[in-house]
């Protein structure tokens, strides 16, 4: 049976910002919308933006959300509407687009209100995977519970453990390219991916940054990206038997790199002399 992950999701995002806003105005540094969508990038395609806000009251986010591609939704100030004024509209449009958009088969509610709780029923109820995004601070265990998952920000934009590379550092040249190839890696670990196929790394780094492209860092194939990043140690790389393919079967962090290197140098030698570019290999 196929792994559900393997199959590329279409999602719809629906922010209800004040309720963001709300759980972040006790932490220091700026709302960082590119990071979560950068997240949610790594579940599937973004079909759908949307923001939903008396739009006066946050004009410091504005810029950095259009600049991600959201549309801002302008709901009129609550005197004259209402408290829940945004609430309805978001969940309107969401269900509008659940009983007109078939492809869309997921949908992602940016907070933590508990008042959004009956959408996300509705939603499972015409089958649709419904993914939860808040703050701690401001999110309901009710709304949390019942999301099919709920990624907290806090998360989200915490820091990495560092990577491993044992003989040498990342080119300067190609910073940008391997640091795409290892948050793709962490992403697919992270949903559980069985197999990282070369050809599924290099399909979710292109749908994370659409520009990408192996050729414009020298490298002919995406294999051969692939074995330089091994040769410097930060991957581990297997053949597949069936397509002669490369698989990634391991990325290395710094502790596994020093756990490694504690258990003696000759047979770490005695592998790496072992290990053959094979130029050629797909990815």
């Amino acid at each position: 049976m196929a792994n559900p992950t393997d199959t590329q999701r279409n999602l719809a995002v629906f922010v209800d910002f004040e309720n963001l806003a709300l759980g972040f105005q006790d932490r220091t540094g700026a709302f960082q919308m590119s990071r979560v969508l950068d997240r949610l990038l790594e579940k599937g395609k973004v079909i759908v933006k949307l923001a939903y806000s008396d739009w006066s009251r946050f004009r410091k986010y504005t810029d950095q959300l259009h600049e991600a591609g959201v549309i801002l939704i302008e709901i009129p100030k609550r005197g004259l509407t209402g408290k829940n004024s945004a609430d309805i509209r978001l969940v309107v449009d969401a269900m509008e687009l659940c009983h007109t958009k078939d492809h869309i088969d997921t949908f992602v509610i940016v907070s933590g209100d508990s008042d959004f709780s009956p959408l996300v029923g509705k939603l499972k109820e015409n089958g649709k995977h419904v993914i939860g995004v808040g703050m701690r601070a401001s999110t309901s265990n009710l709304l949390a519970d019942n999301c099919d998952e709920f990624l907290f920000y806090e998360d989200i934009v915490a820091p990495e453990v560092p990577l491993g590379g044992g003989n040498r550092s990342i080119p300067n040249d190609k910073q940008e390219a391997w640091q795409l190839l290892f948050e793709t890696l962490r992403a697919l670990q992270r949903e559980g991916t069985d197999v990282l196929y070369a050809s599924l790394i290099k399909d979710t780094m292109r749908r994370k940054r659409p520009s990408f492209s192996e050729s414009s860092y020298g490298y002919e194939s995406f294999g051969e990206m692939l074995e330089e990043v091994r040769d410097a140690d930060f991957i581990d790389l297997r053949e597949d038997e069936r397509s002669g393919t490369w698989v990634v079967s391991a990325l290395k962090s710094s502790r596994s790199r020093k756990r490694s290197g504690k258990r003696g140098s000759g047979s770490t030698k005695k592998k790496s002399s072992a290990r053959k570019k094979t130029p050629g290999k797909r990815g």
